[in-house]
């Protein structure tokens, strides 16, 4: 029990502080230090930066994917719960400490040198893809929407931690309903990928 609750604090550290200020910026000794961890231990947990970076990016995903569907089935099926993606995404813009999307940070930092972060970073874009197409598909739409509403939720992300301004997630709303609008008028064979 000892063991899991060290390997909690010292990823809740190595998130603060990767999110916060970058991979490579942030050592172990510091991770050690905000975690209480002695480093024999830490590296007992983690054998290297590697494993425990790969560890926190794997944990943030299914923090961040679960936060964000648990929003979203507070609506019913249907439309609404596409819009409710947005309305999540401008409540987190507006969180004290907002520096992005962690997996876009981690790969423009190490994902040309390390795979594990281009791992974690490509598995993390293919579950938000996945989970867009299955609200797509209940609300009845045709699937080519749901890669456009994820360059729609990874540009809101990257304009929101630029520009400062949570209002990127109420933009891509409006162009996120406008097209399902436009989905929604748009004969069965003229859609690209329907169905």
């Amino acid at each position: 029990m000892e063991a899991a609750a060290q390997e909690t604090r010292i990823l809740d550290a190595a998130e603060t502080l990767f999110y916060g200020r970058g991979l490579q910026a942030v050592g172990m000794a510091e991770i050690r230090d905000a975690s209480g961890a002695s480093l024999k231990r830490l590296y007992q947990l983690f054998p290297s930066k590697d494993h425990l970076v790969e560890a926190y990016l794997r944990r943030r995903d299914v923090r961040w994917r679960a936060s964000l569907a648990g929003h979203v089935e507070e609506q019913p099926p249907g439309e609404d719960r596409i819009l409710a993606v947005f309305e999540w995404l401008g409540s987190w813009f507006r969180e004290p400490g907002f520096r992005g999307c962690a997996f876009v940070n981690s790969f423009g930092e190490l994902g040309a040198t390390s795979d594990p972060v281009a791992s974690a970073a490509r598995d993390h874009v293919d579950a938000l893809k996945d989970y867009l197409a299955g609200l797509v598909s209940e609300a009845g739409h045709s699937a080519w929407l749901a890669q456009s509403l994820l360059l729609l939720v990874e540009g809101a992300i990257t304009t929101a931690a630029v520009s400062g301004d949570s209002a990127a997630a109420d933009h891509a709303r409006e162009t996120a309903r406008k097209l399902l609008e436009l989905d929604s008028a748009s004969p069965s064979s003229s859609a690209p990928g329907r169905g």
